[in-house]
């Protein structure tokens, strides 16, 4: 299973960007965003089917995680960006038994891609 991030960019500070991911409409799927220095963390998942989605508290204000199960994609949607979301964002993925859950930590996921840098300029 391969998963593909990408979308990211420089930006400013207001300013929107969809990240998107290349994914397995089997598997649920999740993006984590790690700063320099800092830990891996979760940001918004989204279940097998589409139906069940999650956010992290810095997250459920401005963005939106969504998924096109004909194209094998999931987006994140991130609106009115902050210097604070300046990161590394990754998708990973994992698998299910129900069509309703999505993990929320790191070691929940068995699939991740490569990264896509956002920097969010003041």
């Amino acid at each position: 299973v391969q998963l593909q991030a990408s979308g990211g960019g420089l930006v400013q500070a207001g300013d929107s960007l969809r990240l998107s991911c290349t994914a397995s409409s089997g598997h649920a799927v999740g993006w984590f965003r790690q700063a320099p220095g800092e830990e891996r963390t979760f940001v918004a998942g989204i279940s097998r089917s589409g139906t069940s989605t999650t956010y992290a508290d810095s997250a459920k204000e401005r963005f939106s995680i969504s998924r096109d199960h004909a194209r094998n994609m999931v987006y994140l949607r991130m609106n009115s960006l902050k210097p604070e979301d300046t990161a590394v964002y990754y998708c990973a993925s994992h698998r299910s038994f129900s069509t309703l859950r999505v993990n929320t930590t790191p070691g929940g996921f068995e699939y991740w891609g490569q990264g896509t840098l956002v920097t969010v300029s003041s």
